[in-house]
């Protein structure tokens, strides 16, 4: 296990690439696929990996899925979001 840290937030621990294997394995080689790498906000739910495919498949949902919103929008929504409560994601 490892820890993300920021000197604002609290220790979270995580596990590492190289300790994932089963489900977080395969969730952690889909994410490297996916962006090249493993980001924290993936990181932050490994230490509950049926969570982390929930959690990942309900934001396919959302961004993905169908809506009246377009992709754009629902692209912008997250980054407004994310603006307001200061959160680089």
């Amino acid at each position: 296990m490892s820890c993300v840290y920021d000197s604002s937030m609290a220790w979270i621990e995580t596990v590492s690439d190289d300790r994932a294997d089963g489900l977080l394995g395969s969730l952690y080689k889909a994410a490297l696929k996916r962006a090249g790498r493993v980001f924290n906000i993936v990181r932050l739910q490994s230490v509950n990996p049926p969570v982390l495919r929930s959690s990942m498949a309900i934001y396919r949902d959302i961004m993905f899925g169908e809506s009246p919103l377009s992709r754009g929008q629902r692209e912008m929504i997250a980054v407004v979001v994310s603006r307001v409560n200061d959160c680089h994601y």
